[in-house]
């Protein structure tokens, strides 16, 4: 079986012009209650539909209105409200810039919200302006992995800003597994304790914390408070509803170190790149995993992620990207990574990222089925540019999606079943 998953970038809807008249198109307050109606008609479908999961993102200070997403778990929590079946979460809470413990602590909370109906989604953090701000306290500096980085782009930086670029990488990771640690830690223990490194707990960690409540030594967890009155443990509560902690994903694009990191701890590495890139991690997951004694199956335990149009014919779905994507890719996308837009031929140039699937149905389904062909994954990402693209069209993509092209994913997909 293959485990369809909804992931919705909220896009105040507006063009091109209206975006540089009207701006800051993000602090639109009446456009972007606007776009939260549909939002939530999208997501009462795809439980409706029998999607597995539905997500959005975690990002901050889109003046430009392509991303208001500053807070997903309390969209989360409200959608956990208005659903019966399907999971929600994040893809995701970017843990280079996040305090561990809020993370714990909300997504326990969503857990019981949603009666454990619940994954978790962590991401490093590319976008530099929002990332680099959020993140100081800790160090961050948001990057693009240097090491899958194309060699040609690399090739223009001096050695001192190669030396740069994998030197912020390498502190970003720290902080990133760091903070995931945590959260873990977090879910599953009691109370913890941090003695070295970005957090102490408790702080500081030698003198402990003087705390009057001494009812804490008898009623706290076991070891919080010493017999001098001070706390030495904290308990993050409440633990999640969930006796094993939610499915955990990690978004990845371009770094063999991030699915090396997933594969023993059992993580589902979240692929943003072109099926070949993803194909040869898939294998590399499957290696890494192994190391910790855990046996997958090609492509199982992982995601694929596809932008994508479904319609009448091609020339349609060409339409509709050009209508949808092709602002937001050429402002965003290509302004942010390594992708090329080229505006003599635009459409193409979002076409030729690998990241999106177009057609009718059956060219749609066709050109997954190659695909799966490489990367057989067990769950597939699927992103609109909602309020850019009508809720009524997200959604029929939706319901053509699982007609037409999940049950042929299902039968050429051997695990799960």
């Amino acid at each position: 079986m293959v485990n369809v998953l909804l992931q919705l970038y909220p896009v105040i809807p507006a063009t091109r012009q209206e975006r540089e008249e009207m701006r800051p198109m993000g602090r639109n307050a009446q456009r972007y209650q606007d776009l939260l109606g549909g939002w939530h008609d999208i997501v009462r479908a795809a439980d409706r539909l029998g999607v597995w999961g539905m997500a959005t993102v975690e990002h901050h200070f889109h003046s430009e209105g392509y991303e208001v997403g500053p807070n997903p778990g309390i969209l989360d929590a409200y959608w956990a409200a208005i659903t019966k079946n399907v999971r929600l979460g994040q893809l995701g809470y970017v843990m280079s810039a996040q305090n561990p413990i809020r993370v714990a602590e909300e997504t326990a909370l969503l857990d019981h919200l949603s009666g454990g109906r619940t994954f978790v989604g962590f991401a490093r953090g590319y976008q530099s302006r929002w990332t680099n701000i959020l993140g100081q306290h800790l160090g961050t500096k948001a990057t693009l992995s240097p090491s899958g980085s194309p060699a040609e782009k690399m090739a223009l930086l001096s050695d001192e800003q190669r030396a740069k670029r994998f030197a912020d990488d390498k502190v970003n990771r720290e902080i990133f597994e760091e903070q995931v640690d945590l959260v873990l830690r977090a879910w599953d223990e009691d109370s913890i304790d941090v003695p070295k490194g970005r957090w102490q707990i408790p702080y500081p960690y030698e003198e402990g914390i003087d705390w009057t409540m001494t009812a804490t030594r008898e009623i706290g967890a076991p070891g919080e408070m010493d017999a001098d009155g001070r706390i030495r443990r904290v308990s993050v509560v409440p633990a999640p509803l969930s006796k094993q902690h939610p499915p955990i994903f990690v978004s990845s694009n371009a770094s063999r170190e991030t699915i090396e990191y997933c594969g023993p701890r059992g993580f589902i590495p979240t692929y943003f790149s072109k099926i070949e890139r993803a194909a040869e991690y898939g294998q590399a997951y499957v290696d890494a995993a192994a190391t910790a004694g855990k046996h997958y199956a090609l492509g199982q335990n992982q995601a694929l992620v596809r932008w994508g149009n479904i319609a009448p014919t091609m020339e349609d779905a060409r339409r509709n990207v050009e209508a949808w994507d092709v602002d937001i890719f050429k402002d965003l996308y290509a302004g942010t990574t390594p992708m090329m837009f080229d505006p003599d031929h635009a459409v193409d140039s979002v076409l030729n990222s690998g990241l999106w699937v177009i057609g009718s149905p059956d060219e749609v389904r066709d050109q997954y089925l190659e695909q799966w062909a490489k990367l057989p994954a067990e769950y597939v990402v699927l992103i609109y540019h909602y309020a850019q693209q009508p809720a009524e069209s997200v959604i029929e993509n939706i319901e053509m999606f699982m007609e037409h092209v999940k049950p042929a994913l299902d039968a050429v997909t051997t695990y799960g079943k």
